[in-house]
């Protein structure tokens, strides 16, 4: 192994330390700066080891992209993260892709048989992790349906587009330097299609799956560019990422209880009792009522332990900060307080985590569904803060519905329950929530930062 080698291995651990501490919100700001800092001096290293570190173009390209990726992340708001996220992972795929074709269109006849295969896979991962992450973050953005979209014919399409890039990849393996040119770019455009055919048919509340795989996608894409080009740091690095994101996806998975097949195909299936099976979304309507916020008041004062479950709805209202002043007003009145987060609350793996480490809520407070779920039964007090299909007990007794069969928070089995949610509509799967129907649930429909004020206020008299 030379120099180079070497220092790539070294760079790989260094990021296997960021990624260590990026797992913790307490250390997580840290080993963000610590994976920019590796990355730009694997740049570096790159432009030296290639002897190219004095060309004026690239050190005008970095400040363009410094400067472009310093505005996003100032104007960019943590309720658009996972938009980001997904633009990200389409950008690091395009960035292997583009990188594919460039040796493609230069350095072709230099090429070995496997170079030459390995670069035309990079073309179709990439241009399919750039397209689909593009609907990703459309889809997330509500710039198209969040529902599944499913055209006629849509699975032929597919096959037709995966028969077509397996005989072009092969096809550009083998062909002159001229032909590949143009094979290439077809491959990218057939790749770009079936991105956007595969990400579209993905519903909303299957989002954060996509996500976590398409992560993996543009990691993938990384490390077969890697192979391409003979860059032992770039294969390292690459595997990292998609290995990470493939193993988030089975968590996501099995918190959601539903095969990755389910997912892409838009299916509303998901496995019972270790079998597959088809269920249709039913319809259903819940009374809508409300109670006094003085019952709210009197439930809170009295609840000697609470358990908050926060949703995307916290993260639409940005009520992270109220949430915060809860918890430290609860705390100080000598309550018990925890935090139970569901694997795919809110719109990307982790979210919920993000926002409550924003305004420096404690990590040990914070509960996985498994380890929380027991705990409900012996709880005063559950506050349920703009989320809906993770607490919805659909989930356990519909059958028929699209969630039945998912893992849920058991929120229905608490004491009292205090719903602090924009309206009673359902969730990304459309199906009702009969917690809402429940005699001991207590609702304060709005705005959640304004409904949080109010139950502040109540307490500190």
């Amino acid at each position: 192994m030379g120099t180079y080698g070497i220092i790539s291995l070294l760079f790989c651990v260094v990021i296997l330390i960021g990624i260590k501490l990026m797992s913790s919100p307490k250390t997580a700001a840290l080993g963000n700066r610590l994976g920019a800092l590796s990355m730009f001096s694997a740049i570096l290293l790159v432009l030296i080891y290639n002897k190219i570190i004095d060309l004026p173009l690239l050190w005008i390209a970095i400040l363009i992209g410094a400067v472009i990726g310093y505005y996003m992340a100032i104007k960019v708001s943590m309720i658009q993260m996972p938009q980001m996220v997904a633009l990200l992972n389409g950008l690091g795929g395009w960035a292997s892709a583009f990188v594919a074709l460039v040796v493609v269109l230069e350095s072709y006849t230099q090429l070995g048989l496997f170079s030459k295969f390995t670069s035309q896979l990079a073309l179709v991962v990439g241009s399919v992790t750039l397209s689909g992450s593009i609907i990703a973050a459309a889809k997330l953005d509500r710039r198209i349906s969040q529902q599944p979209v499913i055209i006629k014919g849509h699975n032929l399409f597919n096959f037709l587009c995966l028969t077509a890039l397996t005989c072009l990849v092969i096809a550009g393996s083998l062909c002159s330097a001229q032909a590949a040119g143009i094979i290439s770019l077809i491959v990218i455009i057939i790749s770009l299609v079936f991105g956007l055919l595969f990400s579209i048919r993905v519903g909303g509340a299957d989002m954060p799956i996509t996500i976590s795989l398409l992560n993996s996608c543009s990691g993938l894409a990384g490390a077969i560019c890697g192979l391409t080009i003979a860059d032992p740091l770039l294969v390292g690095v690459g595997a990292i990422v998609g290995a990470a994101g493939i193993i988030l996806t089975g968590i996501m998975c099995k918190a959601m209880n539903r095969s990755l097949l389910a997912v892409l195909s838009g299916s509303t299936s998901v496995q019972i009792n270790g079998k597959q099976e088809s269920i249709e979304a039913t319809s259903g309507s819940g009374e809508r009522k409300d109670v006094p916020v003085l019952d709210v008041k009197t439930v809170m004062k009295e609840a000697e332990n609470v358990i908050i479950v926060p949703g995307y709805g916290m993260a639409l209202a940005q009520a992270q900060g109220q949430v915060k002043r809860l918890l430290d007003l609860l705390e100080k009145q000598g309550k018990d307080v925890k935090f139970a987060i569901h694997p795919v609350a809110g719109r990307m793996p982790g979210h919920m985590n993000v926002l409550l480490a924003e305004v420096d809520v404690p990590y040990d407070q914070l509960w996985e569904m498994d380890q929380i779920n027991t705990e409900f039964k012996e709880t005063d007090a559950a506050v349920v803060i703009g989320a809906c299909d993770v607490v919805n007990p659909a989930a356990i007794s519909m059958e028929g519905t699209p969630i039945y069969g998912m893992p849920i928070l058991r929120v229905d089995q608490a004491k009292n329950i205090v719903v602090c949610n924009k309206d009673l509509e359902p969730g990304y799967s459309g199906v009702p929530n009969p917690l809402y129907e429940q005699s001991n649930v207590l609702l304060m429909l709005g705005n959640a930062a304004d409904t949080l004020d109010q139950i502040i206020d109540d307490l500190k008299e």
